[in-house]
Parts: structure tokens; C-alpha cells; sequence
């Protein structure tokens, strides 16, 4: 057992440096003492490291060179050290250069006043200022670290990398020379003329541009920000795409859309919103929320588009309603509610096949309803069980301070109305048939009547007119569902998956990601984008 230990110490001893050529082989005990001078085309060999030098002193007994002038340390094919001095530690397997000192891989040069090179380890690292010139990419930091075998630098304090299209800054950057992959940890910025970037956790592909950030991050554009707990990026087509808690802010328009996947492409300035989406716009003091199962906005400022689809809810604090979609034009100053639409103004209810809301550019206001064909308007009876109704074939209404103040009811119209007087006692019901009908509201409740032209019709008491005879054909009350707050304007089944989502993002913030996981959801993006 002692004669194999013997043999494996021996066989792990450090091996001495040979010297392959010098011109020049001297010992000078009074300048160097131990040391033998080498001059002129110095090379020396280490286990495959060669070192060359115009003069170096050749400690024999410690297995240490110190090197002068024009040194170079080469291992293989993927690195090379070039300074005016170095020191190379035989048994260590550690070098030490400075003096414009130099490294170089086939991917990469960095330069920098001091280098450590430790052999053992693959390791390079520095502690001055430093440049890395790789492709487009110049990276600038304090210091910083190589690894040799996996062709990464890691820079623990502050980096820049500097490219013709963006900026990057961290304090944490991992780069992969050979891929152009860059890991960014805790704050870090990206900067170019299209946008912002924020993140505290992403990868970005410097060769593709493509990029996926992930912890508080954001995209700024001129007039958009772009959050979600996990962001992707495209910077060759200006495409960006956000999952989970995504918010886009429009700081022009003072809107905000809502939802759990979004998709942006600035160039054809659109936006796509789903999965519990909402857009939220300021009006008249007041937020107006309008929520579909799909979102988009569409066209630049002045000409922006919002459309939404299926089972689309909408909702203010004295307005709300229902459609299958909505249209609205900034530019014309116009909301269409398209398929089967129902508008709750205060108590009123409004239906109609076609519904216009028509906005003023100048006061920014709503200033008109149009309703056309089949139009039912209908409200309960404050004390009683019966309706207030309304019919005809076309509504046109003005607005006063957002509030419904007068509507022009014409042709065929129809009207079952409770009347009471100050005390509110029932005076009678009108049942009346005319040309025109126009109503006055005061506070969204029903103020005055007056009918136009064929007038035909008498206020029956309530004992006359039978139960069968208090309802217009037609109509449907359908105060059930009525939208009462912001909250409503969703599901059971959408708050449900809201509360999901909500519950998964508390657990992945409590818990660390893997770092290559970003790697692999980004670049497998297209193939999940397809299946959404």
C-alpha cells in the first residue's frame, strides 16, 4: 500500500517548465541569485502552454518564470495572452500578466491593464478596467471573469455593452462569446432609439436579437409601456409579446389594456390583448372598461382603432352594456356596439340591432346615442311592479356632463308609462301611440314625456288596464345583468383563472427560475406561439 501511494504522489507531482529555445542562457547570482537569465526568442513549454519572450528569469527551483518584453502565453487553439510582463507559477498552473495586457479567443479580444489566468480552474479574471471586443459587441466593465472551457464572461459589477442598435447596462451579465447569448441579473437596462428596457432577469441573443425577460420587467416605447411577468422580444421586426399579469399603458391617450398574453408590433402600431383583457380609458374624470375575450388596438395617434370581440362587456359609473363586439374610431370620434347590444344608462335599458356612440374630439366627451331599428327603452317602476317602456324604430340622444339628457323617439312609437305625482302616489298608466316621442331625464330617471303628431292614447287607472295590456311586444327586461361595477364586466370562469394566474406568480417569485430555462422558452417561442 505504500509503494502505491508513493507512485501516485510522484505521479501527481507538478512537472518542471523546459525551456525549448533561447539565445541566450545565463546565471547571474548577484543580479537574480537562483535564477538562470534568458535572452533573445525565448520559448518555454508547461504541459502544453507555450510562453515566448524577448527576456525572462527562470527560477528553477520554485518552477517560476517572470517574462519581458513582448510576452505571450498560448494554450492551443482558444487563448492567447500577449502583455510587456508576466509571471507564470509552474506547480500552480498560474499566470499573471499586465502592461496593455491582451487576451484573445477565436471569438473575442479583451484588454485591460492586469490578467490572472489560472490553468487548474480555466479560469481568466480581472480587476481593472476592462474591454471585450466580440462581433458588434463591445462590453466595457470593472472587472470580470473568463471561462475558457464554456467561452463565457461574468461580469459581477458594472457592464456596458455597447452595440450599433442598443445599449445594455447591468451589474450582473453572464455573456457567451461563442453564441452571442447574454444572461442579465437584478437591474439592468437596454437602451436604443425604439425603446426602454427594463428587467431585473432576462436572456438576450445579441446575434438573433431576440430576447425574454422575466421579473419587473417592462418594454418603453414613445408612447407605450409594455409590462407582464414574462416579456418577449424581437428587435428586427419591433415585435414584443407579454404573459401573465400584462399591462400596456398608453401615455398619449391615458389608456391602459389589461391581460394575461399580449402581442405588439410597433411598426404596424397594433396591439392584440387576450385572456381575461380589458381596456381601460380615461373620460370625462371618469374610466370607462371594456372587456372581450380579444382585444386589439390598431393605427397611430389620432387614428388609433380599438376593436373587441365575443361576449364584449363595457362599463362607467353611470353607463354600462353588452354587445357580441365593439368598434371605436379615435379619429371619428365613434363607438359602434355591434351584434345583439344593450346599454343600461343609470335604470334605463336601451336595445336596438344597431347602437352608435358618438364622442366629441374637441371636449373629448360623449355627446350623442343612435339607435336604429327595433329600439326598446325600459325602466322599472320606482315603487311598483311594473315597466316604463319605450318603443319605436329609431333613437337619437344627446349627452350632458356623460349623463343621458334627452332622446328623440320617432316613427311608430309606443309608450306604457307609470305615472305618479309629488308624493308618489300612482296617478295612472299612459298608454300612448304617436310619431315621435321625446324624453327628458333628470338624474337617469325619466322627467317628462311629450308625444308628437297621431297622438292616440288615455291614462287608464291601474284597475282598467289589465296585466296583459301593461307590456309592450317586445320586450325583454333584463335587469338581471346589468354590469354594476368594474368587477363584473367578467366571468365566473375568467375571475377563476385571473385567481390562478395570481396564486402561480406569488410561487414563482418565491422560488428562483433556472437561468437556461430562458434560454429554451425563448428560443422554442415560435413553436409555442402557434399553439396559442
Amino acid at each position: 500500500m505504500v509503494v502505491v501511494s508513493s507512485q501516485n504522489l510522484l505521479a501527481q507531482a507538478p512537472k518542471k517548465i523546459i525551456v525549448e529555445h533561447s539565445d541566450y542562457f545565463d546565471i547571474n547570482q548577484v543580479e537574480v541569485p537562483d535564477a538562470v537569465l534568458l535572452t533573445g526568442s525565448v520559448r518555454l513549454n508547461h504541459e502544453g502552454i507555450i510562453m515566448t519572450c524577448n527576456k525572462a528569469y527562470y527560477f528553477q527551483k520554485e518552477n517560476y518564470i517572470k517574462a519581458f518584453g513582448n510576452v505571450q502565453l498560448v494554450q492551443g487553439d482558444t487563448l492567447f495572452l500577449n502583455s510587456k510582463y508576466a509571471e507564470y507559477n509552474g506547480n500552480m498552473k498560474q499566470a499573471f500578466a499586465t502592461g496593455d495586457a491582451v487576451m484573445r479567443s477565436p471569438e473575442s479580444t479583451m484588454v485591460t491593464d492586469t490578467i490572472n489566468f489560472n490553468r487548474n480552474t480555466q479560469e481568466v479574471y480581472y480587476n481593472s478596467n476592462g474591454t471585450i471586443t466580440n462581433r458588434e459587441n463591445t462590453l466595457k466593465s470593472k472587472s470580470g471573469k473568463y471561462f475558457v472551457a464554456e467561452k463565457k464572461f461574468q461580469f459581477l459589477t458594472a457592464v456596458t455593452i455597447t452595440n450599433p442598435k442598443y445599449v445594455i447596462k447591468s451589474n450582473h451579465l453572464d455573456y457567451y462569446s461563442n453564441s452571442g447569448h447574454s444572461y442579465l441579473f437584478g437591474p439592468s437596462t437596454i437602451t436604443s432609439k425604439a425603446n426602454y428596457i427594463y428587467t431585473e432577469k432576462g436572456f438576450y441573443d445579441t446575434k438573433k436579437n431576440v430576447a425574454h425577460f422575466l421579473r419587473k420587467s417592462y418594454i418603453k416605447y414613445d408612447d407605450r409601456l409594455i409590462e407582464g411577468d414574462s416579456l418577449y422580444y424581437d428587435r428586427n421586426k419591433e415585435f414584443a409579446s407579454a404573459t401573465r399579469n400584462v399591462k400596456i399603458t398608453d401615455s398619449i391617450n391615458r389608456g391602459i389594456i389589461k391581460g394575461h398574453y399580449a402581442e405588439l408590433y410597433k411598426n404596424k402600431d397594433s396591439v392584440f390583448v387576450t385572456k381575461r383583457a380589458v381596456a381601460v380609458n380615461f373620460v370625462e374624470n371618469d374610466s370607462v372598461y371594456i372587456h372581450g375575450k380579444k382585444l386589439m388596438v390598431t393605427g397611430k395617434e389620432g387614428n388609433r382603432i380599438i376593436r373587441a370581440f365575443n361576449n364584449v362587456r363595457f362599463y362607467k359609473t353611470d353607463m354600462s352594456g353588452k354587445c357580441d363586439s365593439i368598434y371605436s374610431s379615435s379619429k371619428i370620434a365613434l363607438t359602434k356596439l355591434i351584434g345583439n347590444p344593450i346599454l343600461w344608462n343609470g335604470d334605463n335599458q336601451i336595445t336596438g340591432d344597431v347602437m352608435h356612440l358618438i364622442g366629441n374630439n374637441t371636449t373629448r366627451k360623449i355627446d350623442s346615442l343612435k339607435v336604429l331599428n327595433n329600439t326598446f327603452l325600459v325602466s322599472k317602476d320606482t315603487l311598483g311592479t311594473g315597466y316604463n317602456q319605450v318603443k319605436g324604430q329609431n333613437l337619437y340622444g344627446k349627452f350632458l356632463e356623460s349623463k343621458l339628457h334627452d332622446v328623440d323617439i320617432i316613427k311608430n312609437t309606443e309608450v306604457i308609462y307609470y305615472m305618479r305625482n309629488d308624493t308618489h302616489d300612482l296617478i295612472g298608466i299612459n298608454k300612448n301611440v304617436s310619431s315621435k316621442i321625446n324624453i327628458i331625464f333628470d338624474k337617469n330617471a325619466i322627467e317628462t314625456i311629450t308625444f308628437f303628431n297621431q297622438v292616440d292614447g288615455d291614462i287608464y287607472p291601474e284597475a282598467e288596464l289589465p296585466e296583459n295590456a301593461r307590456k309592450l311586444r317586445g320586450l325583454n327586461w333584463r335587469g338581471f345583468e346589468r354590469i354594476k361595477s368594474k368587477e363584473e364586466i367578467f366571468t365566473d370562469e375568467e375571475n377563476l383563472l385571473n385567481y390562478q394566474i395570481i396564486r402561480q406568480t406569488k410561487e414563482d417569485d418565491a422560488k428562483e427560475n433556472v437561468p437556461m430555462k430562458i434560454r429554451k422558452e425563448t428560443l422554442n417561442y415560435d413553436k409555442k406561439k402557434k399553439k396559442i
